[in-house]
């Protein structure tokens, strides 16, 4: 963590949240989603996958429609009503022209001048091994920026679907990277992120004995203090801004 952490700015309208799996935006960033759109503002997210393959013994069929309901009712916990999924594949989506082609039309259609999404180094700060979707994902959503903007990049968004470019994202947010600069005070809204994560009941279940509440409550109390001491307040959520 950085020795100090600058504010988030605020003066934007509009958010799209690109993340690999159901509960990405919830172990990272929902505290300061709920800040978000307390404050006003829009987010919406946009997922790559269902999560079909996340859960240990529940086969990818079942598990795609119960991971996708828990996703849409603990995103409505934190103020977020649009969520979009795409179809790639749990566990194995590729960083390519396809999912950057996919996130360009997301990014056309939402039109943000924000967009966050998930650490997209090969390492987690504590040392860790990243997964290959978060990798891909994040890689290919700082891509797909900058395909948005370019008409002849993807054409076909405008000849076969009328999205045309979107040149409006003044910056990008990365949750969860080892390498964080600013970051949201999550005081007020650090309840109400510890019960959209416990949304995610029969996810957290496969991963720990804990009740999900009590998981959740104590992983975002411990993430969130770590960020807090760099930013200067009780609980904070941290991003790398570019």
């Amino acid at each position: 963590m950085a020795d100090s952490l600058e504010p988030m700015p605020t003066d934007w309208q509009r958010a799209l949240v690109i993340v690999a799996h159901p509960d990405d935006v919830e172990f990272a960033a929902s505290a300061a989603v709920a800040s978000w759109t307390d404050a006003g503002h829009e987010v919406s997210y946009l997922l790559a996958s269902r999560g079909e393959a996340g859960i240990d013994g529940v086969p990818p069929e079942e598990a795609g429609p119960l991971r996708e309901r828990e996703q849409r009712e603990s995103a409505a916990l934190v103020g977020v009503h649009d969520v979009r999924f795409l179809d790639h594949r749990d566990g194995v989506i590729e960083a390519g022209t396809a999912l950057r082609r996919d996130l360009a039309r997301g990014i056309r259609e939402v039109r943000p001048d924000l967009v966050v999404t998930f650490n997209h180094y090969d390492h987690w700060g504590f040392g860790g091994w990243n997964s290959p979707d978060h990798r891909a994902v994040g890689r290919s959503a700082l891509d797909a920026v900058g395909d948005a903007g370019n008409r002849w990049i993807f054409p076909e968004l405008v000849t076969e679907e009328g999205l045309q470019p979107w040149q409006g994202v003044r910056r990008i947010a990365v949750a969860g990277s080892p390498h964080p600069t600013h970051a949201v005070d999550v005081g007020s809204t650090l309840d109400r992120a510890v019960g959209s994560l416990a949304a995610h009941a029969n996810y957290l279940a496969a991963l720990t004995e804990q009740a999900p509440e009590d998981m959740a409550r104590d992983f975002l109390h411990r993430t969130t203090v770590e960020a807090g001491v760099s930013f200067g307040t009780e609980h904070a959520v941290a991003f790398e801004l570019v």
